[in-house]
C-alpha cells in the first residue's frame, strides 16, 4: 500500500510547528525551512498526479476507479462506523498538484509582502495545505467535512491579523458565510446516511454510495451540498464575502484563496453533488446551468466597475469559476464530455492565472503605493518589469492563446452548445473579459505617466517566480493530455451515473 496521500497531509501538517520554532530562531531559517518544506510537499505531489496519470494514459484507470487508496477502520460501534479512506484520480490529482505548487510560490511571495508575526504565518500556510489536501483526498464524507472545516481556521486569520484596515469585517464575514454553508452541508451527509440504515454495507465512503443512494433520498441533500458548494465556489447570490475577503486579505494569501480555496466548491459539486446525487442533479440540471451562467456574466459585468485592482480580479474569479459549474451540469444536459473535462481543466488554469495577477497586485501596491487602476499610469515607464508581467497574467486571465485558460473555456462553451441553442450566449463572457481586462491594461500600462516618478520596479528573481505561473499555462495548450487523459474516466463515469 502507498501512503504518499497520507504524506501530502501529514507532511505539511506536522512541519507546520517545525516551520513555526525555525522562523521563531531567525527568519531566514523559517524562510528556508518553509520552502524545503514546500519543496517536498510538491514532489510528493507531482509523483501522485503522474501515478494518476500514467494509469489513464495505459487505460488501467477505470471510471470510478481510485488510485493509491489508503483505508483503515477510524471510529468503530456496534452499527456505525467511520473510515480513514483516502483516494486520487483524475479529479483531484490536478487539483493536488496546483495547490502544491502555488503553496511553494507564495511562500516565495511572502518573503517581501510579509514583515509581522511571520511566524505564525509560515506555520498556519503548512496547516492551510495539509487540510485542502486532505479535502482532495477524503473518500468519507466525515473526514472530507473534517478537512473542510480545517481549511477555514488558518483562513479565518490569515485575513483577520495580515489583512488590510477591514481585515477584522471581511475575516468574520468569511467565518460567517462558509461555516453556515459547511454546516448545511454536513446535515445533507448525515440525512443520506440515516436514510440508508437498513441498507447492506451502508457507510460514508463516496465509493460505497456512487451510484446506489435511492433517487426519492437525493433531493434535500443535493439542496444541502449545493448550498456548502456554493458559498465556496462562489456563486452568485452566495459570492458576498469574495470581495472583501481578497481586498482586505494580503496579496499571497489571496493567492491560496482564489487558485485553492475556491476550488473546494467546484470539486464538492463534482465530486458528491453529481458524483452522490446524479438522478436529482441531472433532473434539476437546468438550473444550475443557468446559475452558472448568471455567475459567468455577473462576474465580468461586475469586474467592470472596479477601481481597485484587486477587487477587479476578485470578481474575475467569479466570473471564471461560473465555468466550472456551467461546464459540469452542461455534460449531464448534453452529454458531452467536455464539459466536466473543461470544467477540471478550468480549475487548474484559473488557479495559475489568476493566482499571478493577485500575487502581482500585492508587489505593485507594495511598489506603487495604491492598487487604484486610475492612479497606476504609465507602468510601462516606471516598472516596465512589472508592467509586462501584468499584460501577459491578464492574458492569461482573459483566455488568450498561448495560453491553457483558452482551451479550458473553448471546452466549457463547447459542451454548453451542445446543451442548448440559448446556452450559446456563453461565448460573450470571454469577450467581456477581455474587454475589462484590456480597459485595465489601457489605463495602467499604455496610459502616460502624470509628473515624474521614481522607478521601483521587481527584481529578475521575482520575474522568474511569475514565470512559474505562466510557463505551464502555455506548455498545457500543447501538452494539454496532461490534465484532460486522467480527467476522461471521471467524465465517463459522472455522466454514466446521470
Amino acid at each position: 500500500m502507498s501512503y504518499a496521500l497520507s504524506l501530502l497531509i501529514a507532511l505539511p501538517l506536522l512541519g507546520a510547528p517545525l516551520v513555526y520554532a525555525a522562523t521563531r530562531v531567525n527568519r531566514r531559517l523559517g524562510i528556508y525551512a518553509s520552502l524545503a518544506l514546500s519543496a517536498v510537499v510538491l514532489l510528493v505531489a507531482g509523483y501522485v498526479f503522474w501515478q494518476v496519470y500514467a494509469a489513464a494514459a495505459s487505460n488501467s484507470l477505470a471510471p470510478g476507479q481510485y488510485m493509491l487508496q489508503e483505508k483503515y477502520s477510524w471510529i468503530s460501534f456496534s452499527n456505525f462506523g467511520l473510515d480513514y479512506f483516502l483516494g486520487a484520480d483524475g479529479l483531484s490529482s490536478p487539483l493536488l498538484l496546483v495547490s502544491a505548487l502555488l503553496t511553494v510560490l507564495v511562500v516565495v511571495g511572502s518573503r517581501r509582502l510579509i514583515d509581522h508575526h511571520e511566524a505564525e504565518y509560515y506555520s498556519l500556510i503548512f496547516m492551510f495545505e495539509g487540510a485542502i489536501m486532505g479535502v482532495f483526498t477524503s473518500l468519507n464524507l466525515i473526514l472530507f467535512y473534517l478537512f473542510w472545516e480545517i481549511v477555514l481556521i488558518p483562513m479565518f486569520f490569515f485575513i483577520g491579523v495580515w489583512g488590510g484596515p477591514r481585515r477584522k469585517y471581511a475575516a468574520l464575514k468569511f467565518i460567517i458565510f462558509t461555516f453556515a454553508g459547511s454546516t448545511i452541508m454536513l446535515l445533507g451527509f448525515l440525512y443520506v446516511y440515516l436514510g440508508m440504515i437498513g441498507t447492506p454495507g451502508v457507510s460514508f465512503n463516496i465509493p460505497d454510495l456512487a451510484g446506489k443512494i435511492p433517487v426519492a433520498l437525493q433531493y434535500l441533500p443535493l439542496i444541502a451540498s449545493f448550498i456548502g458548494f456554493a458559498v465556496k465556489l462562489p456563486l452568485v447570490p452566495f459570492h458576498t464575502w469574495l470581495p472583501d475577503a481578497h481586498v482586505e486579505a494580503p496579496s499571497p494569501i489571496s493567492v491560496l484563496l482564489a487558485g485553492v480555496l475556491l476550488k473546494m466548491g467546484g470539486y464538492g459539486f463534482l465530486r458528491i453533488s453529481i458524483g452522490l446525487f446524479p438522478n436529482a442533479s441531472a433532473q434539476y440540471a437546468w438550473v444550475f446551468l443557468v446559475l452558472g451562467l448568471f455567475s459567468m456574466f455577473y462576474g465580468a459585468a461586475a469586474a467592470i466597475l472596479q477601481r481597485d485592482l484587486k477587487k477587479m480580479i476578485a470578481f474575475t474569479s467569479i466570473n471564471h469559476m461560473g465555468f466550472v459549474l456551467f461546464g459540469a451540469y452542461a455534460t449531464l444536459v448534453s452529454g458531452n464530455l467536455l464539459g466536466i473535462q473543461g470544467a477540471i481543466f478550468q480549475m487548474f488554469t484559473h488557479a495559475l492565472a489568476v493566482g499571478s495577477l493577485f500575487m502581482l497586485s500585492g508587489y505593485i501596491q507594495h511598489q506603487a503605493g495604491t492598487r487604484e487602476i486610475p492612479l497606476l499610469k504609465g507602468l510601462r515607464t516606471s516598472m516596465p518589469r512589472t508592467a509586462a508581467i501584468l499584460v501577459l497574467g491578464s492574458a492569461a486571465a482573459m483566455g488568450l492563446p498561448p495560453f491553457s485558460s483558452f482551451l479550458a473555456e473553448f471546452m466549457v462553451i463547447a459542451a454548453g452548445i451542445s446543451a442548448s441553442a440559448f446556452t450559446a450566449i456563453s461565448i460573450l463572457v470571454p469577450v467581456l473579459t477581455a474587454g475589462y481586462f484590456l480597459w485595465m491594461v489601457k489605463r495602467t500600462v499604455l496610459s502616460p505617466a502624470e509628473g515624474e516618478h521614481e522607478a521601483h520596479d521587481m527584481g529578475w528573481s521575482d520575474v522568474a517566480a511569475f514565470a512559474v505561473y505562466l510557463v505551464p499555462l502555455v506548455i498545457l495548450i500543447i501538452a494539454s493530455y496532461l490534465i484532460l487523459t486522467p480527467a476522461l474516466p471521471v467524465a465517463q463515469f459522472l455522466r454514466g451515473l446521470a
